[in-house]
């Protein structure tokens, strides 16, 4: 009672507030578990609950007990927007941490070359467009005709790298090379967007007592951005072990992670761009550091994007009636120019780096998801006074629209015949006891037995370069290493040499160091060889593979299998027969 006598907000407010909050959580959570049920992002679920508890049905249907709960002003709503801003902060660091920058370097000029074209030509499009249709778009009455054309191009050329990552993941894409560069790709565009979007929101205004010029404003971004980048990221790297070792873990991390990113985003938002860019830039800086352990990354995520995410998404829908402003055709238009934009332009980019017609149209849908991010910008941008709620609705819709099907349109495009499965296209020279006791030689051993012709085999073997062969998965396993656990590694690569896709297992009792993220030897090897354009079967192969030795148990059991004709009974049970054979320990003198 002592603190709340203290506080200038009645108790009465401070249930409200606490039943607004709570209402606000729980509806999110539901509807955002029901979505992903359905296979949907959790983010739509999260915002049809705002939706719902919004001007839009609880509002139209009982609009005194709307009010009464979320008020348009005074302290309760004050609070949910104090938990709004917090909010959106945190969810740029959990962002920010998806930033893996040594994927962008080691994609090299594929990666540049997508992100670029990807960017451009939906900027010029959506510039084009806002500038010479302003108003009919949404531009409201003192916003700035460039300014507003500016926010249009980007908030069109910009991706969403979480939504993207979780595509590629669940269509099992993520490491295979077209899933690499789509992530560079994104991981660029991320970087330059939220970068010119920064000096934006210095254009737009909101000057306070320390107010910059805008030359200072963008002197200063990118100061920041760079130092964040370079030394920050060294710091960073630096220190991390430290804290580790005499904090309290993972608390300690957290805690101070937290602390850093509000500092960040303090500074940013004082020298007059957003506190969301401050906070993404030092998520990008601390993810990027090798010392950042999974479970205290895991813990952030699941904080932020369980607790307050959700809270924030949810928000949106309170502010404005998506019914009343909801504009077909403005809604189409500003769906199909962004669509159009993004694939053109993507796809456009992956065929000058290389790839085939199949995955340039791949990583144009790839590249087209925008979700949380486009949301984000959009909001900001109404709160500034630049755009009124009907375009805000519509870049809410588009980004829904984009990320609902940029999954399944990459599975299309990719499409094939009827895909087999690993136990119709092994053979017997595909098992292998291995001898090799490292990663090279035992990519070797697996590519040498597959030279083997056997019987009611297809495949041309005369045709194909083995030593290059041989070289060249070394070399992609090199750039990208295999990242499975359990004891299971799988080694894929592509070749346009190959006509039918080419398997080999290998078993080693001992274990291989395949640098997992589990820190377990790879007692099982999967070689996985495919044509390029056969990225569907990959993918089907690969799940495939890793439903049949889903956990340790089945590893060792397959491990234990003495012949090619016990490993496929094996396969074709679905589950292990008996106790596995223990391995054979060499005794050490």
């Amino acid at each position: 009672m002592c603190i709340l006598a203290n506080t200038a907000i009645p108790s009465h407010e401070i249930a409200l507030l606490f039943l607004a909050t709570g209402l606000l959580l729980a509806m999110a959570r539901l509807l955002g578990e029901f979505a992903k049920r359905l296979g949907l992002p959790s983010v739509l679920g999260e915002l049809l609950a705002g939706v719902f508890l919004g001007p839009t049905i609880l509002g139209w249907a009982f609009p005194h007990v709307e009010a009464t709960i979320f008020p348009p002003a005074g302290e309760i709503a004050t609070a949910i927007h104090a938990f709004t801003a917090l909010g959106i902060a945190l969810f740029l660091l959990v962002a920010g941490m998806e930033v893996d920058l040594s994927t962008v370097w080691r994609q090299g000029r594929s990666a540049v070359t997508v992100a670029v074209m990807g960017m451009a030509i939906p900027f010029i499009l959506g510039f084009g467009l806002a500038w010479m249709a302003p108003r009919w778009l949404g531009i409201q009455p003192n916003a700035s005709h460039s300014v507003f054309a500016l926010f249009v191009a980007i908030a069109l050329a910009i991706t969403a790298l979480p939504v993207i990552a979780k595509i590629l993941m669940d269509l099992h894409l993520y490491r295979s090379n077209i899933g690499m560069v789509i992530v560079a790709a994104a991981i660029l565009n991320d970087l330059v967007g939220w970068l010119v979007f920064a000096f934006l929101i210095g254009l737009m205004g909101g000057k306070g007592p320390h107010a910059f010029t805008i030359t200072q404003t963008v002197l200063l971004t990118l100061a920041f951005a760079v130092c964040m980048l370079t030394l920050g990221r060294w710091l960073i790297d630096r220190i991390l072990p430290w804290f580790q070792a005499h904090a309290s873990w993972p608390g300690g991390i957290i805690g101070t992670a937290l602390a850093m990113a509000l500092l960040c985003a303090a500074f940013t938002e004082w020298i007059g761009v957003h506190a969301i860019f401050g906070a993404f830039m030092f998520g990008v800086a601390l993810g990027d550091s090798r010392h950042l352990r999974e479970q205290t990354r895991a813990t952030l995520d699941q904080f932020i994007s369980f607790f307050f995410a959700p809270l924030f998404f949810a928000t949106i829908g309170l502010e404005v009636n998506f019914a009343t402003n909801f504009d077909l055709p403005l809604i189409l238009i500003i769906t199909l120019i962004a669509t159009i934009g993004k694939i053109v332009g993507c796809g456009l980019g992956a065929r000058w780096s290389g790839f085939s017609n199949r995955q340039a149209w791949a990583v144009g849908f790839g590249m087209n998801a925008r979700g949380a991010m486009e949301i984000i910008l959009g909001l900001l941008a109404m709160e500034a006074g630049l755009i009124n709620q009907r375009l805000f609705v519509a870049l809410v819709v588009m980004a829904m629209l984009t990320s609902l099907f940029s999954g399944s349109m990459i599975q299309w495009v990719l499409g094939g015949r009827k895909r087999p499965k690993l136990s119709e296209l092994l053979t017997s020279n595909g098992f292998v006891k291995l001898q090799a006791t490292d990663r090279r030689s035992a990519v070797n051993e697996l590519v040498q037995a597959l030279r083997t012709k056997t019987d009611g085999d297809s495949v041309d073997r005369e045709a194909i370069n083995w030593e290059g062969l041989s070289h060249r998965v070394w070399a992609r396993e090199h750039l990208l290493p295999t990242n499975s656990e359990h004891g299971l590694a799988i080694v894929r690569a592509s070749f346009m040499e190959l006509k039918e896709p080419l398997i080999a297992v290998g078993a080693s009792s001992a274990g291989i160091d395949f640098m997992s993220p589990d820190k377990q030897p790879a007692k099982l090897i999967c070689l996985l060889l495919t044509h390029p354009d056969e990225l569907r079967l990959q993918r089907s192969l690969l799940s495939d593979i890793s439903r049949s030795f889903e956990d340790s148990e089945h590893v060792d059991h397959a491990v234990g299998v003495t012949n090619f004709t016990e490993f496929l009974a094996l396969l074709n049970s679905g589950k292990p027969a008996g106790p596995p054979v223990p391995a054979k320990v060499e005794s050490v003198v």
